[in-house]
């Protein structure tokens, strides 16, 4: 039997971006590649800009990640890792007021990636540092292809409940509860979307593959609901939401009824489902809440996903 197998051949990375600056940082600034490293770090990276000043000096990266509304720092590297970037990266936090740290590096020394191993223990989820090696590969003549090697990141369990044990409501330490079966459940029935990892609060994101959208789901021991709805954010989401509401009849043939909600006091605006009379204080409800939430995530998804990526917006003409 013919052996039709190839290997894997390390490609230099010079050969690929001479420069730091101007190759690689605009190539990672690219949507499909911010969403090559979302995947390898389970986050949601949306780019703010590129470039930007922090005293003298310029962070490559800055972005939003869209799970935790948090400011996202990303340092590049072409090198080996150096006691210059580590304080560069830190300097950026600082004067970012950056909760996510992300250094990309052609190789970590053991030195800092123990560094970053540190700061994750000590901070305990109030500052999150992923220490991330790229490299680029290809087999025979094929097209290079670009690898993120996660080598140093948080232990985001540990961290929520750390977090619940310093002090956070009980009900808070109830959706932290209750996301993680949610999770569980769907691993164990088999998901078809990315699951990021619980936090104590009353929402979940489920990417929906394209910037600025997301499957949001919620639950509410007041209300005594779940929620899954399209979230729409930032300064093209009305435009956007005029735009999908154009197919309503369409959408709701596939989805039933919805309220769309376009949130007038503010730019953002959701289209939503809620599942009414659930109490999640009842555990022995919770595979009903479930799988409710499973069904409603894949068929929001498979519904708006095409629509949402197929949508002209005023700044993609920019």
């Amino acid at each position: 039997m013919k052996d039709s197998l190839g290997s894997l051949e390390p490609v230099e990375l010079r050969s690929i971006w001479p420069d730091e600056a101007r190759d690689f940082t605009p190539w990672l600034a690219k949507e499909e590649n911010l969403r090559r490293l979302s995947d390898a770090l389970n986050l949601e990276l949306e780019l703010d800009r590129i470039e930007v000043a922090v005293g003298p000096y310029s962070a490559d990266v800055v972005a939003t990640d869209a799970f935790s509304n948090s400011k996202v720092v990303i340092e590049n590297q072409l090198e080996k890792t150096n006691h210059d970037h580590l304080g560069k990266v830190l300097t950026y936090a600082s004067g970012l007021e950056a909760r996510i740290l992300i250094w990309i590096a052609k190789k970590f020394t053991e030195e800092h990636r123990q560094t970053f191993d540190y700061l994750n223990e000590c901070t305990s989820g109030r500052l999150r540092l992923y220490g991330v090696e790229i490299e680029v590969v290809r087999i025979g003549n094929s097209v290079p292809a670009p690898l993120f090697k996660l080598v140093s990141s948080p232990n985001d369990y540990v961290a929520a409940t750390h977090n619940a044990s310093a002090g956070i409501s009980d009900t808070k330490s109830l959706y932290l509860e209750f996301w993680t079966a949610f999770r569980d459940y769907c691993r164990a029935k088999g998901e078809s979307f990315s699951l990021q990892t619980p936090r104590p609060q009353h929402w979940y994101t489920v990417s929906i593959g394209r910037s600025r959208f997301s499957v949001g789901l919620t639950v509410s021991t007041m209300r005594q609901r779940l929620g899954c709805e399209l979230y729409l954010r930032g300064n093209t989401a009305k435009q956007a939401f005029r735009l999908l509401k154009e197919g309503q009849n369409d959408i709701e043939r596939e989805l039933g009824s919805l309220e769309w909600q376009e949130l007038p006091e503010g730019q953002d605006c959701r289209i939503v489902d809620y599942l009414q009379d659930f109490d999640p204080r009842n555990r022995q409800d919770w595979d009903r809440g479930f799988g409710w939430l499973k069904k409603r995530t894949e068929e929001f998804r498979s519904v708006f996903g095409i629509r949402v990526k197929q949508l002209t917006l005023e700044e993609d003409n920019e």
